[in-house]
């Protein structure tokens, strides 16, 4: 199925949903970051004092359609999902709209915001800007919008150059509002979106500046006690430094990674506007008297955005480890059911890169003994981008090793089961997948597990929760494998990358294994 970007269905089909939309939105564009910046934004508001009721529309969603759309900190309630969809699809049907299922989705979503009165939406774009469905959102209705960081990513809808890229993002900027562009690793970027917004009629808001601070036992409490090995890493300390404000704000950032100090950049600098420029301003919000330093510094620590360098600390029972995957490796540590997963989203080269770098700083500062670093990967099938450009940076951990620390490779390659709603995601067949490691990686220099469920002749479903059980099958055997890789003496870290798609799988795991209490965390 391909994708026909226009505005022109959905907006037919917006005129004639019962009631118009008019909640105060925030909307993100970007390639990387855009869902992080929208889980910090709508934790700080949700943390404001007295507290504002917030909408949030991410996509794609997690583990169904249900999670890409939150009030109140939490998935949607199914019934008012399911009246919302119900009330949409009579509509498109009835005027013969023929909006997409994404387009749909979205209604969905603007249906629920507006029906529940939020006070305030934080609203994801899909892919693009200019002509994705969130862009229909009325100029009256939005206070501010945002560009994270730009890549290439979608070029076959969006442009070969992050140039073309950036100018399509770019236009959802509205006239006479402000607009935040974050931190950027081309800089052409900025040049082009500045530009654009200028052109646009909109107004360059001035950023914060955010860095990471050492950790202080009086501020922050009392750390996490020194181990040997890799460890779940503890929050981040960071300082804020908003324009006009001569303290900063003190935080700890639970999103790990140094590119979501770049991301808490540009939500700072989304709440700095909201807080400052008058074209936020609305009846009863009160951004600048409700967002204190104290609730910022709250809403920051609670954010929670699964998927995205999440750890995961996951105890496989002898009966589902197996007895032939325990005898893979006589040498196999006993304590190898209990193993350490890090899932990240990671599906493109630039967000691949930034992965990587985590991982080589976490295995840079977790000792200098021997590791054994296993990678369960399923990818998109994306053109142009291809397998190798995308494993290409997770692949050569080895060379950014400090002291040639001993490190045993393997690589356990999967599909993904077909998200719901979206029908024209397809998976790069694990025979493919391995054709690109075998490019990038000598025989001799890593371990492979190819998968051998077959995922031929899945359904694609358009409910809102899976007609069939979800396959998880799959991420088991993954799993059981790692797990048996490790030996006795030897640390271990198992990184599940390379799509949110196999993510949601994983997570699917998780709570068949009733071990999915930590998805979405606890403040």
């Amino acid at each position: 199925m391909s994708i026909d970007l226009s505005l022109d269905r959905i907006r037919q089909l917006l005129d004639h949903l019962p009631i118009p939309y008019t909640r105060p939105t925030i909307h993100v564009a970007g390639t990387n970051g855009k869902g992080s910046v929208c889980a910090l934004v709508a934790s700080i508001l949700s943390a404001a004092s007295p507290p504002l009721v917030v909408g949030r529309f991410n996509s794609p969603h997690l583990l169904s359609p249900l999670d890409g759309i939150f009030v109140r900190n939490e998935p949607v309630d199914r019934h008012i999902f399911m009246e919302a969809r119900e009330e949409v699809q009579r509509r498109n049907e009835e005027h013969c709209c023929g909006a997409t299922s994404f387009e749909m989705y979205t209604c969905y979503a603007l249906l629920i915001f507006e029906r529940l009165k939020v006070d305030v939406v934080v609203l994801e774009v899909g892919m693009g800007g200019r002509l994705d469905a969130t862009n229909v959102v009325p100029d009256e209705s939005i206070l501010i919008s945002a560009l994270t960081s730009v890549d290439l990513d979608h070029q076959a809808f969006l442009g070969d150059t992050v140039e073309a890229i950036t100018r399509e993002k770019a236009a959802i900027a509205r006239r006479g509002k402000p607009f935040v562009v974050g931190p950027q690793a081309h800089q052409q970027v900025e040049a082009v979106a500045r530009f654009i917004i200028h052109s646009s009629g909109g107004e360059i808001a001035v950023p914060c500046a955010v860095v990471a601070v050492d950790w202080d036992p009086d501020l922050d409490g009392a750390p996490v006690p020194t181990q040997t090995g890799i460890r779940v890493p503890q929050f981040q300390p960071v300082h804020i430094h908003r324009p006009c404000h001569a303290d900063p704000i003190r935080a700890l950032l639970p999103l790990h990674g140094e590119h979501q100090l770049g991301n808490l950049d540009t939500a700072m600098g989304i709440i700095s506007a909201l807080q400052t420029h008058p074209a936020c301003e609305r009846p009863g919000l009160n951004f600048d008297q409700r967002l204190t330093p104290d609730a910022i510094s709250r809403g920051i620590r609670a954010t929670r955005w699964p998927g995205r360098l999440s750890y995961h600390a996951i105890l496989l029972s002898p009966a589902s480890l197996g007895t032939s995957a325990i005898a893979t490796h006589e040498n196999t540590d006993p304590e190898s059911s209990q193993i350490l997963v890090l899932a990240d989203g990671a599906h493109n080269p630039a967000s691949a890169a930034a992965l990587a770098a985590y991982i080589t700083s976490t295995l840079g500062k977790s000792g200098g003994g021997p590791v054994a670093l296993t990678y369960i990967l399923a990818l998109s099938h994306s053109p142009p981008k291809t397998p190798e450009q995308t494993l290409k940076p997770l692949l050569a951990i080895r060379e950014g090793l400090p002291h040639k620390r001993e490190l045993r490779l393997g690589v356990a390659l999967l599909p993904f089961t077909p998200p719901l709603g979206m029908p024209w995601i397809k998976f790069v067949p694990p025979s493919d997948i391995r054709a690109a490691v075998d490019s990038l990686v000598p025989p001799s220099g890593v371990e492979i597990l190819e998968s051998s469920s077959d995922f031929g002749g899945l359904d694609y479903q358009e409910a809102p929760i899976p007609v069939e059980p979800p396959r998880t099958d799959h991420v088991e055997e993954a799993l059981r494998w790692a797990a048996s890789r490790r030996r006795h003496g030897e640390d271990s870290l198992v990184v599940l990358a390379g799509s949110l798609y196999l993510v949601a799988d994983f997570y699917r795991l998780l709570q068949e294994l009733g071990q999915a209490g930590d998805i979405w965390g606890s403040s």
